[in-house]
């Protein structure tokens, strides 16, 4: 194994807007950090949100981890701050919000699924 080829350097990756089927997120931008190839698509992303921007209430079928690495954001109606950790079982339902703006480190097994009834 090298592990050259499983190293990705984040400071070299451009922000990207979040585009999903289509849908554009205004001020969420994304970086792949890894990309699967099997399910063609990336399980561990950063998401950088402007101040005031928001990702819809949905549904994690697989679960998914979530570390502040800047700023803060609202989830759930708590508010998590730099440094913090999130763990969101499978079947877990929350929207994602930041007032001031973030940086967050995602590890996401499965798509996502947007719901329309909200928190």
């Amino acid at each position: 194994m090298n592990i050259r080829n499983y190293i990705t350097n984040s400071g070299q990756l451009a922000w990207l807007p979040l585009i999903e089927k289509g849908i554009h997120y205004n001020g969420v931008f994304v970086k792949s950090l890894h990309f699967d190839k099997t399910t063609n698509r990336s399980k561990a992303i950063l998401l950088k949100f402007e101040e005031g921007a928001s990702y819809p209430y949905h549904v994690h079928p697989a679960g998914e981890e979530i570390l502040v690495l800047e700023g803060s954001c609202i989830i759930h109606h708590e508010t998590l701050s730099q440094g913090d950790y999130l763990y969101t079982p499978p079947s877990g339902k929350h929207s994602v919000r930041s007032e001031s703006g973030c940086v967050l480190f995602l590890s996401i097994p499965e798509e996502v699924i947007l719901i329309h009834d909200g928190e």
